[in-house]
């Protein structure tokens, strides 16, 4: 019941205390994400990667240090619902005019929900709902920079105009040559307006801050022209003499989907009032969960709160039970579903096959270590969650037998509720296994490609998948292919690829047995084939586009050049569509041409 009014006095200092933290946590968190514009102009892609790592742990360091606070200056694990009542009440007070109001209701349901007992899935101390709209929220201040820039040009102007929107970010490094560009992408412009002509209200809308993330900057924005509107992205990337160049234009929902994708790092980008840049990317890509664009910019812990009042609102509008997910069931990990809803939770088994030599502490960091590292567009993002509550009669038999067998140490199940201590939540995708079974020779090819292209993305990216096998892999919409099994990966650097000795004599020749000793972090490329390559046209595809993946020689290239400190060129987009590459094939076509 709620308080009638706020009369004790520790209540506010607590709130205080409490929105002191989160500011702390978000200052740190801007100047990091502030900071990647001067990484980019002096092209320090190792520290890029470092302060990538690093801020995926501000948050938790942060609410860390929040409770610790509140435990020494108010004892505030043996406080009463009363007062936490009055604590939640004076800290909606000091959230208006703040301007990150959602991020700061989740900090305080990750702080409180460390203090209290779990009884908080039955009350009302966190936020369940949000309490502070952040819809229209404004930085008043003069000085402030908006949270986007419209610039009105005629097609006469379309050149200045486009100008104007790269050289207002004033990046501290030259261009080769900014005209060139800017003229190829008035030219990609106006091919994506077609016959249409210039609306009296055409308009070039662009988001005040870049988008960095590995060696790339994004100007995002779109072209509003009468009731139509074009989402673009025109990345900036540093050519081989270190001089910038606009390296493409993307355009339309489906290429920013995959510049936002789940499957890629966070971005890093200098926002006063988050919530207007999400709105902004929303309008772009409505069909992408807003939980998902918080992911994108780096604010996870969000972007987790918002994923789960989506979903708990399809679990109160739907009636479909948890399944064992289809496929192959993993060694270590229990899998299931709900087959309405797109994502599968995964919870870690408490023992595992005899040649499974792992242990939960390190399968928790292979999961650790695919966060904080860059995914390249091939290695899903994951939530983690700790003590999720889940409705017990919306079970299968089959689940919960299986949950009480394999990971006993996980459940706690009162009959109508079943909380689950440690569950990761993962985009459901189309095994590949499953994919290759009823798939089209054409497809099969595709997939296969991709499936190669996976791999040496991954690779390139200092990832070593460790199981290969098509089970572990998923295909995403628009047949993209993705890794989403980690408990075995390993850093390329860390293992030794080796090819398989000769037999020394006939008898190890005709041996079903391994003959040669093999170290612990041994890897022989040349092994993999027989357990991918069984189905003769998966492996003439495999063979034509991406045999190398069998030979040692290609591993040990890759750690050569890793352990070089060379940083690996990520595209979120087709190649086809760089600027350099088209002004390559306009030259080929010429030459051709009689």
């Amino acid at each position: 019941m709620h308080p009638q009014q706020l009369d004790d006095g520790r209540a506010f200092d607590i709130a205080a205390a409490l929105i002191a933290g989160f500011n702390r946590h978000y200052r740190l968190f801007r100047e990091t994400s502030a900071a990647a514009r001067q990484r980019f102009e002096a092209a320090d892609w190792h520290g890029q990667q470092r302060a990538q790592r690093e801020r995926i742990e501000f948050y938790d360091l942060r609410v860390q240090e929040a409770v610790e606070r509140l435990q020494h200056e108010f004892q505030a694990s043996s406080l009463s619902s009363d007062t936490w009542h009055q604590v939640k009440l004076h800290y909606i007070g000091l959230l208006i005019d703040h301007h990150q109001p959602e991020l700061a209701e989740t900090f305080f349901n990750s702080v409180t929900t460390k203090i209290l007992h779990r009884s908080y899935f039955h009350n009302d101390f966190i936020f369940v709902r949000p309490a502070v709209s952040t819809e229209y929220i404004e930085n008043e201040e003069p000085a402030a920079t908006p949270t986007y820039r419209a610039y009105y040009p005629t097609e006469e102007t379309l050149q200045q105009a486009l100008t104007l929107t790269i050289t207002h970010f004033q990046l501290q490094r030259p261009f080769d040559d900014l005209e060139r560009d800017v003229h190829d992408v008035r030219k990609a412009v106006l091919r994506q307006l077609g016959d249409s002509q210039l609306r009296a209200n055409f308009q070039i809308q662009v988001l005040a801050s870049l988008f960095f993330r590995n060696k790339g900057a994004y100007v995002v924005g779109k072209i509003v022209n009468g009731y139509s509107e074009i989402p673009f992205a025109l990345p900036i990337l540093h050519d081989p003499q270190g001089r910038l160049v606009i390296d493409a234009a993307l355009f339309g929902e489906d290429d920013l989907q995959g510049l936002f994708s789940f499957a890629r790092a966070y971005f890093m980008v200098d926002m006063e009032i988050p919530s207007a840049c999400v709105q902004f990317l929303r309008s772009m890509m409505p069909r992408k969960p807003r939980s998902e664009i918080y992911n994108a910019l780096g604010l996870q812990k969000h972007g987790k709160n918002l994923f789960y009042r989506d979903f708990l609102y399809h679990l109160r509008h739907s009636s479909d039970r948890f399944r064992i997910a289809p496929g192959i069931k993993g060694m270590v990990m229990l899998v299931f579903d709900l087959p309405s809803f797109p994502f599968v939770f995964k919870c870690i088994k408490d023992f595992y096959p005899l040649q499974k030599d792992t242990s939960r502490e390190l399968i928790q960091g292979k999961y650790l270590l695919v966060k904080q590292h860059d995914r390249v567009g091939r290695m899903a993002d994951t939530l983690e969650f700790s003590n999720v509550a889940f409705p017990r009669a919306r079970f299968d038999d089959e689940v919960i037998a299986e949950l009480r067998h394999f990971c006993p140490s996980l459940i706690e199940d009162d009959g109508e509720t079943l909380v689950i201590r440690h569950v990761y939540i993962e985009r459901r995708m189309i095994p590949l296994n499953i994919y290759l079974q009823d798939a089209t020779p054409a497809q099969v090819e595709k997939v296969v490609i991709e499936y190669g292209n996976a791999i040496k993305d991954m690779v390139a990216a200092n990832i070593f998948p460790g199981d290969m096998l098509w089970k572990n892999f998923g295909v995403m919409r628009q047949g993209k292919v993705v890794f989403y099994d980690y408990d075995e990966i390993e850093y390329v650097t860390d293992c030794n690829f080796r090819r398989v000795p000769p037999p020394r004599n006939e008898e190890e020749e005709m041996s079903g047995e391994v003959w040669y000793s093999v170290g612990p972090r041994d890897v022989f490329p040349e092994t993999f084939g027989p357990f991918l390559l069984g189905h003769p046209a998966v492996r003439q595809v495999f063979m034509k586009h991406h045999g190398d993946l069998l030979e040692a020689d290609f591993w040990q290239q890759h750690q050569r050049r890793i352990n070089a400190g060379h940083v690996h060129d990520v595209f979120p987009y087709d190649p086809e569509k760089r600027f350099a590459h088209q002004r390559e094939r306009r030259v080929m076509d010429d030459l051709a041409s009689p």
